[in-house]
């Protein structure tokens, strides 16, 4: 399991200095969000420009405004631009923003992202193909000409994963640990993978992650900043299969010891990648950033 690291900067000059950072201490992947901020694409095709020796991955670009033609131009772009260090993690977003702030169909969500890998992978893969589904549709190419970068899916339910291990080429999940990730999240995609004949699948875990002194003030900030992924029914579920009341409860807190502890057990799920959403005062961001660095060494 190699390690990455994520992080949402409001600039790109910000972006460019975390990713920096990241590839300097040896970690393999620097990870960012598409949410309401930097275009995640955009920042990444700036920042690859200047920082080496790092992969780039959206966790993740929301399909529903954006058709799959669109994002597969602007993903080869990027891809081109970063000399083939792209991840494109892509996901559904949730329905109080595509209905409620978008004005958009939030319906049929797994026949949704089917159709929508159905056209995106031959997209990439310099196909033109001829579409027409129940919710997407597509007839040409791009005339883009670059490393297809791999798809990252953020499944997280069993439907999801099982359409992911048929057409991606692995999952991106956040608020998922260590028990679901080995009980679910791991079995169903490797299975849908191998029975679509595809490659093992990558499982790119994202996780909040505070190595600290005082672990109960830390959990009750974690409380505060995470809170929200609480109430976010899909991620909800994860927590409850999880057995946690809610986010501070699976983030990464404690001693360096304790995380360290913690980390192991997602690699021992069958993680792939664990990208650290590092939170925490300067002192414990750093005491965060040693204990990953060492465990990268």
């Amino acid at each position: 399991m190699d390690l990455g690291i994520f992080s949402s900067p409001r600039t790109i000059d910000g972006l460019t200095a975390a990713a920096r950072s990241a590839a300097e201490d040896g970690f393999a992947s620097y990870w960012t969000s598409q949410v309401f901020g930097l275009d995640a694409l955009t920042a990444i095709a700036v920042a690859a420009r200047q920082v080496d020796g790092i992969r780039f991955g959206t966790g993740v670009v929301p399909i529903q405004p954006r058709h799959p033609m669109m994002l597969a131009g602007q993903a080869l772009t990027v891809s081109q631009a970063s000399g083939g260090r792209l991840d494109l993690g892509i996901g559904l977003s949730h329905q109080m923003v595509v209905e409620g702030m978008w004005g958009l169909p939030f319906d049929k969500p797994v026949r949704r992202m089917r159709e929508y890998l159905e056209v995106l992978g031959p997209l990439l893969a310099g196909e033109d193909p001829q579409y027409g589904g129940e919710t997407v549709t597509a007839r040409g190419g791009i005339g883009v000409r670059a490393d297809p970068p791999p798809v990252l899916v953020a499944a997280l339910g069993p439907q999801m994963l099982a359409v992911t291990g048929h057409l991606a080429d692995g999952t991106v999940t956040w608020m998922t640990g260590p028990k679901t990730l080995a009980d679910l999240t791991v079995p169903t995609i490797r299975a849908a993978a191998e029975g679509a004949g595809r490659p093992e699948p990558r499982v790119v875990v994202v996780l909040p992650v505070c190595v600290t002194d005082d672990e109960a003030d830390a959990r009750e900030r974690a409380a505060a900043e995470f809170s929200v992924y609480g109430m976010l029914p899909s991620y909800r579920a994860m927590l409850d299969r999880e057995g946690m009341d809610g986010p501070a409860d699976l983030a990464f807190v404690g001693s360096a010891d304790a995380v360290a502890s913690r980390v192991a057990d997602v690699e021992a799920a069958g993680a792939t990648t664990l990208v650290a959403a590092e939170f925490g005062n300067p002192d414990e961001r750093a005491a965060t950033r040693a204990l990953l660095k060492a465990m990268n060494a």
